[in-house]
């Protein structure tokens, strides 16, 4: 969900005011997801690297993270949403953290769709702390499989994603699910993540219809298998 700074730039705001309209896409788009039938949605909100931001910055997102969780408690429910979250949480201020679990825990009884937020995350750090969690249980490497390795990803049970969705026209996934997004399609485009709607979401909705999915495979491969 890129672009929220550059967004307040453009408007000689400050930087804060640009997280705040970026919340509000992530309403739009939760919601439009929703009626659009997606089960499972991941959005990268603040990642290992923010930390290193200044830190009236980090605090005012750590802020709109418990404003975000507090406002959106009712909407969750009410669209049968289930919340999780995925990085080095231990990282979260204890508002952040507390209100966080909260929220995850008196939504999971909710089947429509799951939303996770990416906090504190780093796809490089999810892969080491896979690695040390096979380590701590004892794995041989002989033993050690793709599929015996996702058992120590932070969210094991989360399917690998369809679609990665890259906003801002930035060419690069910054460290964002390096293991699950291995044959994930990709859609970019130059909007910035404020004015990223549901009809720009229906855009890249189409986009990826369009596409053939091969995962590591010919066209002649897929086809028949």
């Amino acid at each position: 969900m890129d672009g929220n700074g550059r967004w307040a730039e453009q408007r000689s705001l400050p930087r804060a005011m640009g997280h705040e309209a970026g919340a509000r896409s992530v309403r739009t788009v939760v919601e439009a997801c929703r009626e659009l039938g997606v089960g499972w949605l991941t959005l990268y909100a603040f990642s290992q690297e923010n930390w290193a931001r200044p830190s009236d910055e980090v605090a005012a997102l750590m802020n709109l993270l418990v404003k975000f969780l507090k406002e959106e408690k009712m909407r969750l429910d009410r669209h049968e949403i289930r919340l999780r979250a995925i990085g080095r949480l231990d990282r979260l201020p204890e508002p952040s953290r507390g209100e966080l679990a909260k929220v995850c825990d008196e939504t999971a009884g909710h089947s429509k769709m799951t939303l996770t937020l990416a906090l504190s995350y780093g796809g490089r750090d999810e892969i080491v702390d896979a690695a040390r969690s096979l380590v701590a249980r004892g794995v041989r490497p002989e033993d050690v499989t793709p599929e015996r390795f996702a058992e120590g990803l932070y969210a094991p049970d989360m399917p690998d994603p369809d679609l990665l969705i890259r906003t801002s026209g930035e060419l690069r996934v910054s460290n964002f699910l390096l293991w699950q997004i291995a044959y994930s399609e990709i859609y970019v485009t130059e909007v910035l993540w404020p004015d990223f709607d549901r009809l720009q979401l229906e855009r890249a909705f189409e986009s990826y219809a369009k596409r053939e999915r091969r995962f590591g495979k010919t066209a002649a491969q897929v086809r028949g298998s």
